[in-house]
This record gives C-alpha cells, structure tokens and sequence, in this order.
C-alpha cells in the first residue's frame, strides 16, 4: 500500500499519464483513429440533427466503450508481446477475446448510432 500523502500536483501527475496514453493510442494505433473519426463524424450528425440529452448521454456512452476496449485491447496486445513475443496459442486466444471486444463495442455503438440517427434522418427525408 501507498502511503505518501495525498497532494493535488501527484493527482494532476496522474492525468498526464493518462492523457499520454491517450495520445500514444491515437498515433500508433490505426483502428483508434478509425474510432475517432466515427466518433467525431457522430458529434457533429448529432450537433446537426439536434438530438436530445437521452440522446446525448447514449452516444457518449458508447463512444466511452469503443475507446476503454480498444484501450484494453491494445494494452494486453503490448503485454503479451512481452512476456512472449514468439508466437503462442494461448497469447493468440487472448489476443483475439480482446479484439473481439472491441468489435462488439463497436457494433453495439453503430446500432446505438444507427437507432439515434436513422428515425431523425428519415423526419428529414
């Protein structure tokens, strides 16, 4: 256990590891910037389309997701390389869970997407 005392300059320390690795995300990893231009392209069709807060909170909850798995698969990818960067069935079964959950979040977000969206863009047709 920790015991150094809290101080507010360790807490903000915090948040430049996190946002570092947001960032390392967006530049190294593909699919991460496939997942925010989708998530950027949702923003601003919502921002068009004037959704309502349900709305509002739905997609940013399914934006959250995409980006948390495609975080968690990233890092257990990274992971498992080191602790054995030969090929490993084991790692590979690991390797694709993880992959498979990002897939599931990202469907789950298009289907979230396409249920905002759809009954909004057919008003205007």
């Amino acid at each position: 256990m920790n015991s150094d005392k809290f101080s507010v300059k360790s807490r903000f320390g915090s948040f430049k590891f996190a946002f570092h690795g947001l960032s390392s995300l967006i530049k190294n990893e593909h699919n991460a910037r496939i997942h925010l231009i989708a998530a950027l392209i949702a923003v601003i069709v919502g921002i068009m389309l004037k959704i309502n807060l349900t709305e509002w909170c739905i997609l940013t909850i399914v934006i959250g997701l995409v980006f948390i798995t495609e975080l968690l698969n990233t890092s257990l990818e990274n992971l498992t390389d080191i602790v054995d960067p030969e090929w490993n069935a084991a790692i590979r079964k690991v390797k694709n869970y993880a992959a498979a959950a990002v897939l599931i979040s990202a469907i789950v977000s298009v289907v979230a997407g396409a249920l905002i969206f759809i009954p909004r863009l057919l008003e205007i047709l």
